[in-house]
């Protein structure tokens, strides 16, 4: 039988990674997420019988906590809509840190403050140190990702978040304390490991980790959101990967080690894409001040309004049309309704590109994901770095709701709290039209030049309405 459990664990993690691998395109990403999840299921089995024999299992319990995880993970993950999913993705991950706290809580009362590991063998260096190192990460991870989750929510109200984010440099000398401390007590207890600990200094190392997690996110700015989903999700892998160290199972080692590093992969790819640090992500923010950028850069001019009706004519003659997808293509669900205006202009013999920021929206490949729903062709989604030689020799481009990452100030005003991160060159094309609601900032909180320029007009009002506006104009062409 351990045979089998070791070969079941071996299948187990090469289907993570043939799931893994099968993240990296829209085409093949609902297959990977089938096969990692099989192999999940396979390594929940491969765990269940290597403790079939011990006399401690309870499998009631263990069939009560697998009947509520299904009862409460399935229906918020069918029914959340697309708008909502980065909310979804950190509520998930913080509770998969917050999982790993409490295990390491739970291998702390199970041995009596670590005083032995079985009543005739005392405790495992493995033991203390992964359960200790699992207990901090873990609760940063938890309360941390539910701050996001808050944020990202907009449960914050605006002037409480204004107030976080101006706080941010005394949020950092208290994360300082509160991780010394954490660390401080996690030694005391792991020096105190043969003789048992009080049930105060976990509860101590929970608590100043989770405070250290809720100060962590309270002041970080909305750009930079989904850069530290990106690294809770990596942190969480890591917590994991620990407590699989101090439980000795091997599905939670190799599972948490690879959600931790691909998380740290793609954390550092998206600062990268920011022109910023992770440390300058996690220890500042942008839009703290609410600042106003200058439009500098082009010529200037005032806000001008069009109509469908105008746009559609625009859009019809082009040879070339951009389309920027932001956050207000993801609220308004207006992916479909695009994906039918391109199938208009492509019968037209216009060219249609979707040009994907690496930040767009509130989670890492968002956009992505939300043009996949309406199945836009993959090849027609270009990166920034693909796309952006593309702008200067582009009739129309159609900024759909995304507004940092297309705020030329990035590029052109030093004073700018955004300056130097990488946007996508919209202003150079020949006209620009933007889909918005209002004339309100983005989620950094800064304005954006390029709707000031005179080759940009405005179509104010809902992403989808204003779509399928198009749309009918289109089709009486």
């Amino acid at each position: 039988m351990n045979h089998l459990v070791t070969v079941l664990y071996i299948l187990a993690f090469g289907m993570f990674i043939l799931g893994l691998s099968g993240l990296t395109g829209p085409k093949t990403a609902v297959r990977g997420n089938w096969i990692a999840a099989t192999g999940m299921g396979v390594a929940v089995v491969a765990t269940l019988l290597s403790v079939r024999d011990t006399a401690a299992t309870n499998w009631i319990l263990i069939a009560a906590g697998l009947a509520i995880g299904v009862i409460l993970g399935v229906p918020p993950a069918k029914k959340t809509k697309m708008t909502a999913m980065p909310q979804l993705v950190a509520l998930f991950n913080g509770v998969g840190g917050g999982t790993v706290a409490l295990i390491a809580w739970a291998e702390f009362i199970e041995t009596d403050g670590f005083a032995y590991f079985t009543p005739e063998q005392n405790p495992t260096v493995a033991l203390v140190v992964g359960s200790l190192f699992a207990a901090i990460i873990g609760s940063v991870s938890f309360w941390g990702s539910l701050v996001a989750f808050l944020k990202l929510q907009e449960s914050i109200p605006k002037t409480i978040e204004k107030a976080l984010v101006k706080s941010a440099s005394v949020f950092q000398i208290a994360n300082v304390v509160l991780l010394l401390g954490a660390v401080a007590t996690a030694v005391y207890i792991g020096l105190n490991a043969g003789v048992g600990n009080a049930t105060w200094t976990i509860v101590a190392v929970l608590v100043l980790a989770g405070l250290m997690g809720l100060f962590v996110v309270f002041p970080i700015g909305g750009a930079d959101m989904p850069v530290v989903i990106s690294l809770l999700n990596a942190l969480t892998g890591l917590s994991a990967a620990a407590a699989g160290v101090a439980l000795n199972n091997t599905a939670m080692i190799v599972a948490g080690m690879i959600v931790g590093a691909s998380g740290s992969i793609l954390t550092n790819l998206m600062a990268k894409a920011m022109n910023r640090s992770i440390p300058a992500i996690v220890f500042g923010s942008f839009g703290a001040d609410g600042g106003v950028a200058a439009a500098t850069g082009g010529d200037q001019g005032s806000v001008k309004a069009t109509s469908a009706a105008d746009a559609a004519i625009q859009l019809a003659y082009a040879n070339q049309v951009i389309v920027v997808p932001g956050y207000g293509l993801a609220v308004a669900q207006a992916q479909h309704a695009v994906k039918e205006m391109a199938g208009l202009l492509d019968a037209k013999g216009v060219d249609v590109k979707y040009a994907i920021h690496p930040v767009a929206g509130r989670m890492p490949g968002h956009m992505n994901v939300l043009l996949a729903e309406a199945d836009v062709e993959y090849d027609a989604m270009k990166e920034m770095d693909d796309i952006n030689g593309e702008f200067n020799r582009t009739d129309v481009t159609i900024v759909i709701g995304a507004n940092d990452v297309t705020n030329p100030a990035a590029r052109n005003d030093p004073s700018s709290p955004i300056h130097g991160m990488p946007i996508l060159n919209v202003d150079e094309s020949r006209s620009v039209i933007v889909l918005k609601r209002s004339m309100s900032s983005g989620y950094a909180g800064i304005e954006n030049p390029l709707f000031l320029l005179n080759h940009t007009s405005m179509l104010f009002g809902d992403a989808k309405k204003s779509v399928s506006d198009v749309i009918d104009e289109l089709k009486a062409l």
